[in-house]
């Protein structure tokens, strides 16, 4: 990335030597079975620690000299874990530095627990100095190392991205950061800024962020010259005051993370590009930020999107959609064979499924079952929402073709999601309505910016795709 934004993460597995510490993962109900075959000063000193192999716990065993001989970590059992993910990076977070190798790990969650290890080394460390674990894991044998490695270095970009302020992440360091990672993976950029978007048939792109002294752009990044078009479109925007229908300042204090939609784009285009997927990549992000001037978009405003459809504008703190409106109906012209949209679009979707859970629209029962099984496989969590027919009259308000934001408060994720159908212009397509921001601590997770549905989307492309 550049010099105005956060620096490249490159999260890393450590080298397998001897000197690595064996690490015993083992199951609450094995421990006296596992303590069974160890020396007797080696159980006296476990049971004198007090150590059950609950989910998360971990010991140190002392060796000759004062140095660690090995170390155990509690894996509960199938109940606890299954009220969460990544468990081993909560033994990670609490180990001290040197090199780990893992041994009574089941394969089965090799990846998940290796994935988590790496995860557990981020911390946002720009504008104070702090670290992740220090920690480090040889790869265990069952898991794609380089693929992993990738991936976790994605996730970081997504939430170094997210968790920059505004005043360090307007609408220029958002387009810096797609510019440093087009030229990392040789991809090219194309960027239409200011009133250029007017000439260019972004009207909507341009009205919400013309009221910004930082002018309003539409990133085009594109990769690969063969394989089925996938084309990602990311809400880019970088604050959001709410405009005219101004937010309360309880509801301002997280906006940063309002382009969260355009962080998980890049985060996943990185991912592809690093893995080389055999596809053609266009990642399409309007970024904006949404202010207040004399010349800001006013409510009751009907404006005209890149598709000819009109939009009366009933709450100018609905803006998301009609970013996404134009970005759209640019996609839909080429018809790739998939396009998603990922944005922070709606309080609605939190409410009904809160922070952890990325829910999804989509009609295209293969594309369902891809995404499906693939967020069960790498512990990504989504939830199928409904494009739900009958919600059409409700965003239809009979003074243009469209309304920005239906009154009533009933089904607010779900109206957004057909309010942006009507601009994917039958192209094959899925929507996530994703929050972003992780509220509490959590194993690999930290508090603060956060990629969802990412990992999900990566494992569900082969299927999804044909690759």
């Amino acid at each position: 990335m550049s010099s105005t934004a956060s620096p490249a993460r490159n999260p890393g597995f450590a080298a397998d030597d001897a000197k690595a510490i064996p690490l015993h993962v083992i199951e609450a109900d094995a421990l006296e079975s596992w303590l069974g075959a160890q020396p007797e000063a080696l159980r006296g000193w476990v049971r004198a620690a007090g150590f059950k192999a609950s989910l998360g716990a971990s010991l140190l065993v002392p060796g000759e000299g004062g140095r660690i001989d090995m170390a155990l970590a509690g894996y509960g059992d199938a109940a606890a874990r299954a009220r969460g993910r990544f468990h081993l990076a909560a033994v990670a977070a609490v180990l001290p530095e040197g090199s780990y190798r893992l041994t009574g790990l089941p394969p089965a969650r090799a990846e998940e627990e290796a994935l988590g290890w790496l995860l557990a080394s981020y911390a946002f460390d720009r504008y104070q100095d702090q670290k992740g674990a220090t920690a480090r894991l040889v790869a265990p044998g069952a898991v794609d190392a380089a693929r992993l490695e990738a991936i976790a270095a994605a996730e970081m970009l997504t939430r170094d991205l997210i968790n920059t302020p505004a005043n360090d992440m307007g609408p220029d360091t958002l387009e810096a950061a797609t510019a440093d990672l087009a030229d990392a993976f040789g991809a090219t950029l194309e960027v239409t800024r200011g009133d250029d978007l007017i000439a260019a048939n972004f009207p909507l792109i341009h009205a919400v962020g013309r009221a910004s002294d930082r002018a309003p752009r539409l990133l085009d990044m594109r990769w690969g010259d063969a394989g089925p078009q996938l084309t990602l479109v990311g809400k880019g925007v970088c604050f959001d005051t709410g405009g005219l229908n101004l937010k309360p300042g309880s509801s301002m204090g997280l906006m940063k993370k309002d382009m969260g939609g355009a962080a998980t784009v890049l985060g996943l285009a990185r991912m592809i590009m690093a893995l080389g997927l055999p596809l053609r990549l266009r990642v399409l992000i309007p970024a904006v930020e949404n202010a207040v001037s004399a010349n800001a978009m006013r409510p009751g405003d009907i404006l005209t999107a890149r598709n000819g459809k009109t939009i009366e504008i009933n709450n100018t703190d609905a803006e998301g959609r009609l970013l996404l409106a134009d970005a759209l109906s640019l996609g839909a012209e080429e018809a790739p064979d998939l396009m998603i949209s990922m944005a922070t679009l709606t309080g609605a979707a939190r409410v009904a499924v809160g922070p952890d859970l990325a829910p999804y629209y989509a009609d295209d029962a293969r594309l369902v079952s891809a995404i499906e099984a693939g967020a069960a496989r790498v512990a990504d969590p989504v939830w199928r929402m409904p494009f739900h027919a009958p919600y059409e009259a409700m965003i239809e308000p009979g003074i243009a073709d469209l309304d920005n934001a239906p009154s009533g408060g009933f089904a607010g994720s779900i109206t957004a999601a057909l309010f942006l159908r009507r601009f994917a212009g039958g192209t094959r397509y899925a929507h996530f309505d994703i929050y972003g921001w992780n509220p509490s601590a959590a194993p690999a997770r930290p508090k603060g910016g956060v990629g969802m549905g990412a990992r999900a989307l990566l494992e569900a492309l082969p299927e999804a795709l044909g690759l």
